[in-house]
């Protein structure tokens, strides 16, 4: 089973500039989107052979998540209860028979960490959430979780250090999540590599430098580790200041 995330920062302009090819190239069993920055019927995607889910942000041109999947899932759930996760789009659950898919985008801290205290609620929510999902079956989490986890998913650690994104506070949520049964397959399969990022800058030259986080993710309940058969980053695709990642599953049927 094959699996893509990507944070497409506003979906409607990267479909101007290639999503389909890749979106038709790659072409994965379960397909991920983030910050679709859209409401319902100002986007209309032609996938054949996939059913599509969507959850909007209220407020226009901001947040949201969509999934597009081959299989039908036995149900779909928005947000995970609280007003605000649901009135920004940002958590769409598939339940499968053998797993449940969660798409998040996670909220920033924004520059002047004005929303930090917003977002460890989330991570405690978020940390709830997925771990009694595991108990009824295995989780494949995604998204862009707004965080570097270690200092080798981020070019300039030591400036960095303290910044939304890479606050003590925030990757302690990660690593409280991952020592709780789930696995960073891509550091499951490249624990050491370097220079291996999901997220670059704007600012002039800084994507062709690759000065970039690593920020997206698929993380899998732990007991799914002997079935992880792949984990990329799609670096050289364009169209979104974050690249897309994949995963690829062996599991039963798939």
């Amino acid at each position: 089973m094959k699996c893509i995330s990507w944070n497409v920062n506003g979906l409607r302009a990267c479909v101007r500039k290639g999503f389909l090819d890749y979106f038709h190239e790659v072409d994965a069993d379960l397909f991920a989107v983030q910050e679709i920055k859209l409401q319902e019927g100002q986007i209309d995607l032609e996938l054949d052979g996939y059913y599509q889910y969507w959850n909007y942000a209220e407020k226009k041109g901001y947040s949201g998540t969509a999934v597009f999947t081959k299989e039908k899932p036995l149900s779909v759930h928005y947000g995970v209860g609280e007003d605000e996760s649901e009135v920004e789009g940002r958590i769409l659950t598939l339940e499968f028979p053998e797993f449940y898919f969660v798409n998040v985008y996670t909220p920033n801290a924004q520059r002047t960490l004005a929303r930090l205290p917003y977002r460890l609620e989330w991570e405690a929510r978020m940390y709830t959430y997925l771990n009694e999902l595991d108990e009824k079956k295995p989780v494949i989490y995604c998204g862009d979780l707004n965080v570097a986890h270690a200092e080798i998913d981020i070019r300039n650690a030591k400036s960095n250090k303290g910044n939304s994104g890479f606050t003590d506070e925030e990757r302690g949520k990660m690593t409280k999540l991952l020592e709780s049964g789930f696995t960073d397959t891509f550091r499951y399969f490249y624990p050491e590599k370097e220079g291996a990022y999901s997220w670059w800058s704007y600012m002039s030259k800084v994507r062709e430098r690759n000065i970039g986080w690593r920020i997206d993710y698929f993380i899998t309940s732990k007991r799914l580790e002997p079935l992880l058969e792949k984990a990329e980053i799609h670096a050289d695709v364009m169209g979104s200041d974050h690249c897309p990642i994949l995963l690829e599953v062996n599991l039963p049927d798939k």
